[in-house]
């Protein structure tokens, strides 16, 4: 089969030996007549601008979990994958997990400056209500990390469906997901529906004291009353990793806002070595008229 390898030209010497290592059988190619290519491989930042020449591309895989940049495209009528991989699960799990006990430890308020603090310990996990919104792949990974710490778990999805261990709550009561959410941790995809959700209704509707760890899409929360939240002292922290632009401007008053920490989009990065055989298993699905696997709803957008 014959592969385009639409991405930027820095992934090119990550992914190349990865991808025909995982797939032996694939011409994987950066440029060609577009009629000849069975599938493409697809990064945000080597953009297609018309997909429609490529009448014979079964699939279009991303390399990444997110898919807004690509979706949007009108000529885009190819079946469209997103990338679900281990390595990335594992990386959002980690980096969830670790500012959730930094945040329920209070390990920046305990950490000492010259001033003895030790009046108030620190709740038990069992006794920390944690709400994690998305609940797809990604959402369940942190799910499992944190449950055998002891956390509450909340999780809110559209669909509301069960998730072991996981209190759920559906499309209709995001209030009651946000009212439980001492540690809001974010995952939800870049949609209509998504964007600006954590509003000023909705910041509001959080527990006082409440931090916020968004690792899913910079869309998702109205920075300026998440600013407004932290200075009047209603939310304590917001832990961002992702941006509506990025890199972030280095005039954005997000760096010096009290109360939030900049990371620098590192919360769930694809990882050639583990994501290579994720794409291998879909074009060879595609080839053999298989299904293909985290098919992308076009009308959700994820």
């Amino acid at each position: 089969m014959k592969v385009l390898f639409a991405a930027p030209d820095d992934m090119k010497a990550e992914w190349h030996a990865p991808l025909t290592a995982a797939c032996p059988e694939m011409e994987l190619l950066e440029e060609g007549d577009p009629a000849q290519f069975d599938a493409i491989i697809y990064s945000a930042g080597g953009e297609i601008e018309d997909l429609s020449p490529y009448v014979n591309a079964r699939l279009v895989q991303s390399l990444w979990a997110g898919v807004e940049r690509i979706i949007s495209n009108p000529t885009l009528t190819q079946p469209l994958a997103r990338m679900v991989d281990p390595g990335l699960a594992q990386g959002m799990a980690e980096f969830c997990t670790g500012w959730t006990m930094r945040a329920h430890l209070q390990m920046d308020r305990y950490r000492q400056d010259g001033v003895w603090r030790s009046n108030e310990m620190p709740p038990l996990a069992s006794s920390r209500a944690v709400t994690i919104l998305g609940m797809g792949a990604l959402g369940q990974a942190v799910a499992a990390m944190l449950k055998p710490i002891g956390f509450d778990l909340n999780g809110y999805s559209a669909s509301g469906r069960a998730v072991e261990g996981v209190r759920m709550f559906g499309r209709d009561e995001l209030a009651q997901a946000l009212a439980r959410a001492e540690i809001l941790i974010c995952l939800l995809p870049d949609t209509p529906e998504t964007r600006n959700l954590l509003d000023a209704e909705h910041l509001a509707m959080l527990p006082q004291g409440a931090w916020i760890i968004n690792a899913g899409r910079g869309t998702l929360i109205d920075e300026v009353a998440l600013c407004e939240a932290l200075a009047r002292g209603h939310l304590c922290h917001a832990v961002l990793d992702v941006f509506r632009a990025e890199p972030l401007d280095p005039a954005d008053p997000l760096w010096a806002a009290p109360g939030v920490t900049v990371t620098p989009h590192v919360a769930a990065a694809t990882r050639s070595e583990t994501a290579a055989a994720v794409v291998a298993e879909n074009l060879r699905r595609a080839m053999s008229g298989r299904p293909i696997l985290h098919l992308v709803d076009r009308e959700k957008g994820y």
